[in-house]
């Protein structure tokens, strides 16, 4: 055997091979079953661990943006005719988030934490001086007394009469920093001094720069990745006690911040926020791309705060039978001591239409009031997000007030908040070294069918030029038998074929 038969023969080989192994781990999905398993003990809410610090500190900057309803026309309003709004906004506070007193907890296997924030207000990002602009806007805590009274004539009457002495309206003008981060309201003072439990001061943020939502404990993610970031109770409770149903009161899902690897775009994605004091989910909506990352797209579909009638699971969010409102709204009192406040999305954006009929100036736009995660798949990365949410007060007649006797019922918008976050450049460019080194290792069996492919055309050619050099070297040491003719030869004359002659002895 010649050595140009012998590297044939060992390219074939070797060509075979790696086609049949590289096929074989492509289908087995071998090398990406083990990228996948090392994410899985890489992404883990454990000391040391990739993600441990970020989760603590997140690096991102996260952005609180609040736009205020202006009432333009209140006597009017109060007298039966249609509010009147216009939006002021936006004024910008950036977000400081961490996680407080981390201490793992359950033998290791869960991590207690307290999720604090901060806010520092960015003027060169807002519309205005929130100490010096005024907003007219409902008079919340004459609401919420007058609710809290609304059942006893003797005490709705002594509240009809501290109002009027104090005058205190159903609209009030206050600066945007009062709303927001609290002032010392004349009305709530006069009820203190009978109960002295209420706090007499009001604010939207009150008491929320600086502070946290309780102790949250978490799955670390160790036993199961599916269970990362997964909260377990929430100020020692496993579920909630604000509703008439199982299912409304449930705590199911992370707090917003954290994310299981290896998402899938069928999943339901459950996020518990105490704002709400409920869990919402998110579903798949489509493909995205940040800064070079792919992502999903998930988003609130409109069953979450749908109707009892269109959503039969959301029935136990009736505070009462009766006190059931329509989709895209909901009441939220339970939690908020028994205050009238309506929760929704921005403009009532996926509410019934009779919400945003009801109040000139409004209008729903996707865009700009869709709340949404854009998640990397491949480790559940946060890579954009924006939560988008609506304070309303829910104003109608009360008995024992005579100024509410004009009014229908109607949910008035007060404010609604935005609060965003997009990964920063230099998170973006490890997880997208990240990503390129989970596709590489995931697609290696692709570089071997490719090596295989390669090889197969180098053996294509050899065995192509093997048989064209054989054919050549039988052309050259062909030859034709002797004619019994003669030939002419150009130079000797005739050529005559002789034969050996015979012994003649023999």
């Amino acid at each position: 055997m010649t050595r140009r038969s012998c590297t044939i023969y060992v390219v074939g080989i070797t060509c075979a091979v790696l086609l049949a192994v590289g096929i074989g781990l492509f289908a087995g999905q071998v090398f990406r079953t083990l990228m996948n398993n090392r994410l899985k003990k890489e992404i883990v809410l454990v000391e040391g661990s990739r993600v441990f610090d970020s989760w603590k500190k997140p690096p991102p900057p996260v952005y609180m943006q609040f736009y205020f309803f202006n009432m333009t026309n209140p006597k009017e309003f109060l007298a039966g005719t249609k509010p009147e709004v216009k939006q002021i906004g936006p004024y910008t506070y950036r977000e400081y988030r961490y996680k407080d007193n981390v201490s793992m907890v359950a033998n290791g296997k869960m991590v207690s934490a307290y999720n604090t924030k901060s806010f520092v207000f960015l003027r060169e990002k807002s519309v205005g001086d929130p100490a010096e602009d005024n907003i007219t806007t409902v008079n919340i805590p004459a609401w919420a007394v007058m609710n809290n009274v609304k059942d006893s004539f003797w005490k709705a009457s002594m509240v009809s009469i501290w109002m009027n002495s104090l005058k205190s309206d159903l609209f009030t003008t206050r600066t945007v920093d009062e709303l927001l981060w609290g002032y010392k309201d004349p009305l709530l003072v006069r009820v203190a001094g009978t109960k002295p439990e209420v706090e007499t001061v009001f604010g939207l943020m009150y008491k929320k720069n600086g502070s946290n939502d309780g102790e949250f404990i978490y799955h670390t993610g160790e036993q199961n990745y599916m269970d990362y970031g997964r909260i377990e109770t929430w100020k020692g409770q496993r579920e909630l006690t604000f509703w008439r149903s199982n299912y409304s009161n449930s705590i199911v899902g992370s707090d917003g911040s954290a994310f299981h690897p290896l998402l899938d775009k069928d999943e339901r994605i459950h996020i518990f926020t105490p704002d709400l004091c409920r869990t919402i989910y998110m579903e798949f909506e489509k493909d995205v791309e940040v800064k070079g990352i792919p992502a999903y797209r998930f988003t609130p579909p409109p069953s979450v705060l749908a109707s009892k009638e269109e959503n039969p699971d959301n029935e136990g969010f009736c505070v009462t039978p009766k006190e059931c409102l329509g989709t895209g709204v909901l009441k939220v009192s339970p939690c908020r001591k028994g205050a009238p406040v309506v929760a929704s999305f921005p403009h009532f954006y996926l509410a019934d239409n009779k919400y945003v009929a009801a109040i000139e100036g409004l209008s729903p736009e996707r865009t700009h009031h869709q709340t949404f995660l854009d998640l990397n798949p491949t480790t559940g990365v946060i890579v954009r997000a924006h939560k988008r949410a609506q304070v309303n007060i829910l104003m109608q007649r009360i008995p024992g007030f005579p100024t509410t006797r004009s009014l229908n019922e109607t949910v008035f918008p007060v404010m609604f908040l935005n609060e965003s976050v997009e990964i920063d450049d230099a998170s973006s460019e490890r997880l997208k070294k990240l990503l390129l080194i989970s596709n590489l290792v995931s697609n290696f069996p692709l570089v071997i069918v490719g090596l295989g492919v390669i090889l197969l055309m180098v053996f294509v050619i050899l065995l192509c030029r093997a048989r064209k050099q054989k054919s050549s070297a039988e052309d050259d040491t062909a030859y034709s038998p002797v004619n019994d003719k003669e030939k002419e030869d150009p130079q000797n004359g005739t050529y005559i074929g002789l034969t050996p002659k015979a012994n003649v002895e023999a």
